[in-house]
This record gives C-alpha cells, structure tokens and sequence, in this order.
C-alpha cells in the first residue's frame, strides 16, 4: 500500500486502531516515502513499538520483529547454519559413495539455502516488502549496532560461505529506544529521527474509549488524567498508555464506574510497578484525584 501523505497515514493508522498525531504521521510518511529507516526515541510506554505494528497492519506489510537484548549477535539477529541437518547431510553423502567423497563437492552443498536458519534480520530481506522493527536497540552493545550498518546502508547482508542477500523490495526498518543509552551517531545519521512524547489528556482519552468500547466517557477521562498527573511526580517509572489501558481493564473488571480514592487505592498495582512509587502514591491520593 502507498499513502500519498500525512494525513492519508494518520487515516489508515487510525482505521487500525493507532492514534497517530501530526508529528508522528509525518515522521511515518517520510519513511515510507523516503524509503529510509525511522528512529524512535522516548519514555518506555509512549507507543513506539505499536507504531511499528500499526504501520506494518495499515499498510497491508507483514511485521518482523527483532527484539535487541543485551548480547545478542549475528547468529540469534541474522542467521546460522543447521549444524545437526548438515552432518546427517554429510554422512548420507559417504553412504551413498560407499566412503568415497568429493570433499569439494560436498563442502559446496553443505552451504546452500537448504541448510540456512533465516533469523529476523536476513528473513526481513527476503521476505520484503515488510515492516522491519528492531524493539530496543538501546539493549544491544556497539558491535551489534555496528552489524546493522550494512543492512541500513544498502539493504543486503553478505554471508562468506553463501554469499549477498539483497532484498528486491527494501523493508520499511523501525527501530526503537527508550534511552537507557545513547546509539552511536552512524547508526543514527541513517535514520530519520522522531521523539515520541506521551499523548496528550485528549488523545489517550480517546486512546483509552478506542481500545476498550465498554469503557465510559467519564470513567476514560478520569483514568486519563491521573495518569497524566502520576507522570508528572518523580517516580521510578512513571506509566505509559499500556499502563492506562490495564487501569481502566482493572477498574472494569471490578465492576467500578468511577475512579474515586478507595477505586485507586485498591487498583494502583495495576499502574504503579515500583513498591516505592506505590508508597509516594498512595500518601498524596487526594492529589492524584483532585
């Protein structure tokens, strides 16, 4: 699928289910216009990983995903050979050559795509068009960042005993980072770049009525803003729209229709995650719910 601008994205990631203000509509437009990889840095829980999945569901492009945890190489991100299917391969070489083996020959056929374990990364090539997302990248070292470069550059990753892959159709690359560490800049100058900032109290209000029909208007209002005022202590984690979302499915499943002090004091675990955030909470209720 193609969009022809901003706001034809924004219409399509809405149809989806994905509220996408200006900002992030036009930094999804470019692109996929551009046909360049889109970085996307902000608080944990402000959408950035759900604009991947929404852009991969409004565009009509399967999703892969990579998600980047600290160690991670080229075997678990890119790929590796079936070791086991390439010895029983070898062995039924000599079996049927009653001992005798072309060592060349057979060296060449252990290194074909039969035996080749696509990992995200190489099957994002030859599966594209898709939607590439690479979830945390903030997780992995600098050598990790560093294997990615050729993949950004020139959409092709070269494996010595097989050779190029290069993908026909470019995949549209989303990555993502909660900043737990700055991304080296030659990462970064290949990317357009977008902050994600929490929405505002009017777009996760609408946000919350989206995702959960059942929920009413004034019981959406009043999760919204709390949550909006709970980001605004300094607490260890403040909490995202994910958060909201469980906030309102646990207040539902309590059959509550408002939020009101004793509502928020039995529910708080559902959008605090931290006992010290729940303790600061739970003294200043009469603020969170002014």
């Amino acid at each position: 699928m193609t969009v022809e601008s901003p706001e034809k994205l924004a219409e399509a990631l809405e149809t989806v289910g994905y509220l996408a203000d200006d900002g992030i509509a036009t930094a999804g437009f470019l692109a996929v216009a551009l046909g360049r990889p889109l970085f996307c840095e902000g608080e944990p829980g402000t959408g950035k990983t759900s604009l991947a999945l929404g852009l991969a569901e409004a565009l009509g492009m399967p999703l892969i995903r990579l998600q980047c945890h600290e160690g991670i190489d080229a075997a678990q991100a890119l790929y590796e050979w079936d070791f086991p299917r390439q010895l029983l391969h070898l062995r039924a070489l000599e079996a049927a050559g009653d001992g005798g083996l072309d060592v060349e020959a057979a060296e060449q056929s252990l290194y074909t795509e039969r035996f080749l374990l696509a990992r995200p990364l190489l099957k994002a090539l030859q599966t594209a068009p898709c939607v590439l997302l690479v979830d945390e990248i903030d997780r992995a070292d600098d050598e990790f960042e560093a294997l990615l470069l050729q993949l950004l550059d020139e959409n092709v990753v070269t494996i010595p005993e097989f050779g190029e892959v290069r993908a026909e159709h470019p995949p549209l690359v989303v990555l993502t980072s909660n900043r737990t560490r700055e991304v080296h800049d030659a990462l970064k100058r290949r990317c357009l770049y977008h902050w994600l900032e929490h929405p505002d109290l009017g777009r996760e209000i609408e946000i919350l009525r989206r995702k959960i029909p059942r929920l009413g208007e004034a019981l959406a209002a009043q999760v919204a803003a709390a949550v909006h005022r709970l980001r605004a202590m300094e607490l260890l984690k403040p909490p995202g729209v994910a958060e909201s979302l469980d906030w309102a499915q646990a207040l539902l499943a309590l059959g509550m229709s408002e939020l009101d002090a004793a509502a928020a004091a039995r529910t708080l675990g559902s959008v605090l995650k931290y006992s010290e955030d729940l303790d600061r909470v739970r003294a200043k209720l009469d603020k969170l719910l002014a």
